[in-house]
């Protein structure tokens, strides 16, 4: 009986088998030849997209710059300055030219933006640095002070009026107190102005920058004012000169009217050398033109060009500043002084500067006045780094 089951079963089993088949785990039908293949084709499919994509943008840019060329290659297409113009610059150059009734409403608000409380509007980045250039280069002053900028009416200086003092001292004995003292040094900030007359014939002629002619006649009228102050200002509504600084060290020249090489040399060695070695000269053309007869006891000339472009010309191997402001050779002047300017004196500039256009005042003739603002301070602030040389016996 048992086997008899067993056998039924079995029989079962193979029917069942016959009808419903085993299944079994497929083999990997992926081959790394065909995907290695395609991964291949499609990194060269891409780049060939990516080609043809950057060709046409090489094409297009050509294209562009050669239109650039082509444009700026005209007749006051102005190739060697930029090809936009900021809405800011168009706008105050239209002010200049037509007045703000004349301008576009975009070109208005563009102003307004820049609009001065004391009545003008301010001149754009662009038209400061124009204008602020050409007094640096007319006036020599800047050129060897420190120059800054501020926002405010006045520059409050620390400066240290005492120092520590030290003392030696046995093994138990007490120490004394030892203090450094501050005090402040004011440098106002003052105001110049001046005001131009244009013509409208001038005006409407768009051949001619009108802001490049503004620019110099103004920055001509800053400057001179300027350095006049820088040099000899009494410190009345305008900064206090280099001439006028009280307690500058004085060296005699021992002449009235004859300049002294050896003297000189004492001016320069009057000082300690920390200034000595960064210091220059300033005299006017008059005085430089003497200074460079003199020679020494071998018959050199103590006054030595500069030997490459660009390098000054020196005096005892150091630079010389003509300044036309400073006063001739004469009995009780000081027409020579020497120093480190740049720890000696500082300016600070007022941020921005105002342009008022008046088409009234002088319109029966023509004429368009134009009145331009600006705030400028300067003063000592290191006496001690200078000296200067006095005509007397």
């Amino acid at each position: 009986m048992k086997h008899a089951a067993l056998a039924c079963a079995a029989a079962s089993l193979m029917m069942s088998s016959r009808m419903h088949p085993l299944e079994t785990r497929a083999e990997p039908e992926d081959d790394p030849l065909l995907a290695a293949t395609a991964a291949v084709e499609e990194i060269r499919a891409g780049f060939t997209e990516y080609r043809t994509g950057a060709d046409a943008t090489i094409a297009e840019l050509r294209a562009t710059i050669n239109g650039l060329e082509t444009r700026m290659n005209r007749p006051g297409g102005g190739g060697s300055g930029p090809v936009e113009i900021t809405i800011e610059r168009r706008a105050f150059s239209n002010f200049l030219r037509l007045g703000e009734q004349r301008m576009d409403a975009e070109e208005v608000r563009a102003l307004i933006v820049g609009d001065d409380t004391k009545g003008g509007y301010l001149a754009p980045a662009e038209f400061q640095a124009e204008v602020i250039k050409g007094i640096v280069e007319i006036s020599p002053i800047r050129q060897a002070v420190r120059v800054g900028s501020t926002s405010a009416g006045s520059v409050i200086l620390p400066k240290l009026t005492g120092r520590p003092t030290a003392s030696w001292v046995g093994e138990d004995e007490e120490r004394d107190e030892t203090t450094m003292t501050y005090g402040q040094l004011e440098i106002p900030v003052h105001e110049l102005a001046c005001y131009i007359d244009v013509s409208n014939r001038l005006l409407e002629d768009s051949a001619i920058n009108v802001e490049s002619e503004v620019a110099s006649e103004v920055a001509q009228e800053f400057a001179l004012k300027e350095g006049s102050a820088f040099s000899n200002g009494d410190g009345a509504k305008k900064p206090v000169g280099l001439q006028k600084v009280p307690g500058i060290i004085e060296v005699v020249n021992g002449h009235a009217t004859n300049l002294n090489a050896d003297k000189l040399i004492s001016l320069m060695y009057a000082m300690p050398a920390v200034y000595r070695n960064n210091g220059s000269w300033l005299m006017n053309g008059t005085t430089l033109g003497l200074v460079r007869t003199m020679k020494d006891g071998q018959g050199n000339y103590i006054w030595q060009p500069g030997l490459q472009a660009g390098q000054p010309s020196t005096l005892l191997g150091r630079p010389v500043i003509e300044d036309p402001t400073m006063p001739d050779i004469a009995n009780g002047t000081f027409p020579i002084m020497y120093g480190d300017f740049s720890k000696a004196y500082r300016i600070y500039d007022r941020v921005g500067m105002s342009i008022l256009r008046d088409p009234y005042t002088q319109a029966t003739k023509g004429l368009v006045r134009f009145h331009a603002r600006r705030r400028v301070g300067g003063g000592p602030v290191l006496i001690e780094a200078l000296r200067k040389l006095k005509m007397a016996a």
